[in-house]
C-alpha cells in the first residue's frame, strides 16, 4: 500500500469520525436541553403548588398570577403573601419535589418584607463555593419591598441532569474508546509504514555498499583463474592484493554495521577514565586531515570550555566524536567547511560541530536519530552510510545523561550540540 493510499484512507476514516463526533455532540447536546427543560417545568409546578399550599395554609383566598420565576439556570424564585416559617417551607418543597421525582440537593432563602431580611435555610451543606453564589444571587436580587418571596437554588442541577443521560454517556464513551483505538491504529499503521521505507533503505544502502567490493573480488578472481596469470607475477600479487583489500573492506562494513546495530543503552559496558576532550577533539580532526585534503575542506576548532576534562569511556567517547565529523563531512558541499565548538557552564560541557551543508528537512528532524534512518537524497547513492551513526550517537550521550540536539534549515547547514556532565552521574 502506497503513501497516497494511506492518506486517503486517513483522510476520509477522519471525516467520517468528525461527523460522528458532530452528530453524537448535537444528539447529547439536544437530550441535555430536553432534560433541563423537563427539570425547570417540573419545579415550576412543585414551586406553584407549594405557593398554593401556603396559601391554603394561611387561608388567603387571593390568587397569584405566575409567582414562580427562574432568574437563573439552578436558581428559582416564588411570590408569597405573607411570611412563612423555614420549617414547613421545607418540608412543602421536599414533598413536592419527590411527588415530581426531581431527589436533587437544594438550599432555600426567604425573604421577608416586614425585618427587610433574608433568611437562609440548612436544608443541605454547601461548600463555600456554592454558598457565597447563592448569597450572591439572593443579596443582588431586586425584591419587591412590599412583598414576601422564597427561593431555591439547586448547586447539583447539572450533574443530576447528566445522571439522568445514562444512555447518551455510554454512547459517548464508545465513540470516545473507538476514537482512542482509530488514534493508536493510524499511529501504528504510520510507524510501521515508516520503519518499511526505513528498512528498504537500509537494504538498498547495505546492497550498494557491498556490490561494488563484490564485484570487485568477482572481476579479480576471474584475472587469476586466466591461463597465463601465473607467470606475470607482479600481475598476480597486484590482484591479489586487490581481494585482501576488498575482503577487508566488506569485513569493516559487516563489522561497523553489527557494532552500532547492537548497541543498546541498558546494556552498555562503559569503562570510566578520565578524557581531556580537547585533546581528544585535537586527535579525532588529525584523524580525518587525508580525507579533508582530497576534498580541499577544512576544520575549524574553537575550543573555549574553561572545564574541559571528563570521566567516561574513551573509545565510545572518539566514536561520537568520529561519527559527527563523518556526518558532517559527508553532507557538506564539494569543499566541506566544518567548525568545532567547545563551552562549558554549570558543570557541563557541550561540543558542537557544524556544517555548510544541505541541511536536514522538517520531516527528516523528526526521525535523524532513529535507528536506520537517512536523510532521503533520491536514488543517488553518492552519500555512503546505514543510518547508523547518529543514533549511535545519541545512545552514548544519553548513556551518560547528557542531551543531543540538532539545530538546522535546509540549504543552511547542520549543526549537531552534544551536552555532557563534568561529573559523571552513571
Amino acid at each position: 500500500m502506497n503513501r497516497r493510499t494511506i492518506r486517503i484512507i486517513i483522510l476520509f476514516a477522519t471525516i467520517s469520525l468528525i461527523g460522528i463526533v458532530a452528530t453524537q455532540f448535537f444528539w447529547v447536546k439536544s437530550a441535555y436541553n430536553l432534560e433541563e427543560k423537563q427539570f425547570n417545568e417540573r419545579v415550576f409546578v412543585a414551586l406553584n403548588n407549594v405557593t398554593h399550599e401556603l396559601l391554603n395554609i394561611h387561608e388567603d383566598e387571593s390568587e397569584l398570577i405566575n409567582p414562580v420565576k427562574q432568574v437563573s439556570s439552578n436558581y428559582f424564585t416564588a411570590m408569597i403573601n405573607d411570611t412563612v416559617n423555614p420549617y414547613l417551607l421545607e418540608t412543602l418543597l421536599r414533598k413536592e419535589f419527590l411527588h415530581k421525582n426531581l431527589n436533587v440537593n437544594f438550599e432555600y432563602v426567604i425573604y421577608d418584607c416586614f425585618t427587610d431580611s433574608i433568611v437562609f435555610g440548612d436544608y443541605i451543606e454547601l461548600d463555600k463555593t456554592a454558598k457565597d453564589q447563592l448569597q450572591s444571587k439572593s443579596y443582588k436580587m431586586k425584591w419587591d419591598k412590599d412583598g414576601h418571596y422564597f427561593g431555591v437554588y439547586f448547586p447539583s442541577k447539572g450533574s443530576y441532569i447528566m445522571s439522568k443521560m445514562g444512555i447518551w454517556i455510554f454512547s459517548s464513551s464508545v465513540i470516545l474508546i473507538i476514537i482512542i483505538f482509530f488514534a493508536y491504529t493510524i499511529n501504528v499503521i504510520l510507524k510501521q509504514k515508516r520503519l518499511s521505507e526505513i528498512k528498504n533503505d537500509f537494504i538498498n544502502n547495505i546492497t550498494h555498499e557491498f556490490k561494488t567490493p563484490i564485484s570487485t573480488i568477482s572481476l579479480s578472481a576471474e584475472v587469476l583463474l586466466s591461463p597465463n596469470i601465473a607467470e606475470d607475477t607482479a600481475r598476480l600479487k597486484n590482484y591479489a592484493k586487490i581481494i585482501q583489500e576488498e575482503n577487508n573492506r566488506l569485513k569493516n562494513q559487516v563489522d561497523k554495521v553489527l557494532k552500532l546495530a547492537t548497541v543498546d543503552k541498558d546494556k552498555l559496558k562503559l569503562e570510566n577514565e578520565n578524557i581531556d576532550l580537547h585533546e581528544l577533539i585535537t586527535s579525532s580532526v588529525k584523524s580525518f586531515g587525508l580525507i579533508m585534503k582530497q576534498l580541499e575542506g577544512s576544520i575549524v576548532t574553537k575550543l573555549s570550555a574553561k572545564d574541559f576534562q571528563f570521566i567516561g569511556d574513551k573509545i565510545h567517547i572518539t566514536n561520537t566524536l568520529h561519527n559527527l565529523i563523518d556526518n558532517a563531512i559527508k553532507y557538506s558541499s564539494e569543499q566541506p567547511k566544518i567548525v568545532i565548538e567547545t563551552s562549558s557552564h554549570n558543570g557541563w560541557i557541550e561540543i558542537s560541530v557544524k556544517d555548510n551543508g544541505i541541511g536536514i528537512s522538517k520531516e527528516g528532524q523528526k526521525h535523524i536519530f532513529d535507528k536506520f534512518y537517512r536523510e532521503p537524497t533520491g536514488n543517488v547513492h553518492d552519500i555512503k552510510g546505514f543510518g547508523l551513526g547518529l543514533n549511535y550517537v545519541k545512545t552514548i550521550v544519553e548513556a551518560y545523561q547528557g542531551k543531543v540536539k540538532l539545530v538546522t534549515k535546509e540549504n543552511e547547514g547542520s549543526t549537531f550540540v552534544i551536552k555532557l556532565p563534568l561529573i559523571n552521574k552513571s
